[in-house]
């Protein structure tokens, strides 16, 4: 395959989903595959393959290429070796993108990134082209080469984990929609973090599109771009939003009324998906229908129903300060708030300002409860510490009245109390629709 090296020994450290992609992946292009994971899994589609798994194991093991699973440290003691040895390190999304022709799309960014990929992928598709949503979302890429067609766009959420080892991943469009401080647990500083989101735009030529925060500017070879807000149209502004939303050399491309996703956050989510359709080709009216047919992403500010007058809302998916706060601005007002989880090192206390005089109350779960119970009274929000999701539902309901919102949104990882968001919005939406939200 075009930008690969002649198949050797390859170690895949980490086996969760993209780990494992990888793993077979290589050895479909025939290297030998050694895969490694520090707990025991269940590898018997990997071995079954003919990959020799090591799981648990932490030891080194010598190769010509280490493919690095996302979750995994670097400080890892099989990757703490391969650096220190010289030894090429690639992460699943560098491996996929050298395997394959096909045009991509990446979106980074601390909070919207899912929702943007699933978005741009539903809005490319509407307009009659090929599109999957894959990545940190969904399918790995590396499960895709050899399933979809060559001309077939890939729409890849990137994390910070996936970008840290990419020598040569180059998307033809790529947005860091935002970035604010998020694990920190795994960073040494914020810098450094940020500086892991910048490297998606690093490989890009200039006919490419880079699409950045105001004040930021792209590494690579592609022209910075950003978005604006109300009346900033300038030179280097892709997309904006005055009276609704315009893409540079399209012009107006819908009223906002004609667009379903709530909140400032989503309206540069949807500013972001536009350009990048634009950049491949699509015209106004395609992405206007595009967006207007998009059904939303669970997990996402999903409304779940509502019972007696109050709406439920789960945003499970808002696992760290800053979307905790976007979700209150799409509620800004009667929120009964449900938070806490696991922490990430993030600091509650922003939250807490812009909970003031939004949320009537707070049900807080996990272990970061009486930290987060701290900040809100602070300013003066009032807070209870619950001992689980379920039995915070069923206070939020009693306590409730018609007009209000039942809010999940947890500023916070759930590996606490669950096996990940996913698990936790779905427990929310359980006691919901028991407390009768329909």
């Amino acid at each position: 395959m075009s930008g690969l090296p002649a198949p050797g020994r390859a170690l895949v450290v980490g086996l969760a989903r993209s780990g494992r992609a990888a793993a077979l992946l290589l050895r479909d292009l025939g290297w030998q595959v050694v895969a490694t994971d520090h707990a025991a899994v269940d590898a018997a589609d990997l071995l079954s393959a003919g990959i020799e798994v090591q799981a648990p194991s932490d030891r080194p093991v010598p190769a010509d290429l280490v493919i690095r699973s996302p979750g995994v440290p670097r400080e890892a003691p099989p990757l703490a070796a391969a650096y220190a040895a010289g030894m090429p390190v690639w992460s699943e999304v560098e491996l996929a993108s050298r395997a394959m022709s096909n045009p991509i799309m990446g979106i980074t960014g601390t909070n919207g990134k899912t929702t943007t990929t699933e978005l741009l992928a539903h809005v490319l598709r509407a307009g009659g082209l090929d599109a999957v949503a894959c990545g940190n979302v969904g399918t790995p890429m590396a499960g895709l080469v050899g399933q979809v067609a060559g001309d077939t766009w890939l729409v890849a959420e990137c994390s910070s984990f996936q970008l840290e080892d990419i020598p040569s991943f180059r998307p033809h469009a790529a947005v860091l929609l935002n970035v604010t401080p998020d694990h920190m647990d795994r960073y040494p500083d914020f810098d450094a973090y940020r500086q892991a989101k910048l490297n998606l735009f690093s490989h890009q030529g200039a006919h490419d599109l880079a699409i950045l925060p105001a004040g930021m500017t792209a590494p690579g070879g592609a022209p910075t771009r950003h978005l604006g807000q109300g009346g900033d149209t300038g030179p280097d502004v892709v997309s904006w939003a005055g009276g609704g939303l315009h893409v540079r050399g399209l012009g107006l491309v819908a009223p906002w009324e004609q667009i379903p996703l709530r909140g400032a956050h989503n309206r540069e989510n949807v500013m972001a998906a536009a350009a990048m359709a634009a950049h491949a080709g699509l015209g106004a009216q395609e992405i206007a229908e595009g967006l207007a047919t998009f059904p939303g992403v669970p997990h996402r500010l999903e409304v779940v129903g509502s019972a007696g007058g109050v709406t439920f809302v789960n945003d499970s998916k808002a696992t760290n300060p800053a979307a905790a706060i976007a979700a209150l601005d799409a509620y800004p007002q009667g929120v009964r708030l449900i938070a806490g989880g696991s922490s990430k090192g993030t600091p509650f206390d922003a939250l807490a300002a812009a909970a003031r005089g939004v949320v009537v109350h707070a049900y807080l779960i996990g272990e970061t409860a009486p930290e987060l119970a701290a900040a809100l009274q602070a300013q003066e929000v009032p807070g209870t510490v619950l001992p689980d999701l379920p039995t915070a539902v069923s206070r939020a309901v009693a306590d409730a009245a018609q007009g209000e919102v039942v809010l999940l949104a947890p500023a916070c990882a759930s590996f606490d109390q669950f096996m990940g968001y996913e698990h936790r919005g779905d427990v929310f939406r359980e006691a919901a629709r028991e407390a009768g939200a329909r």
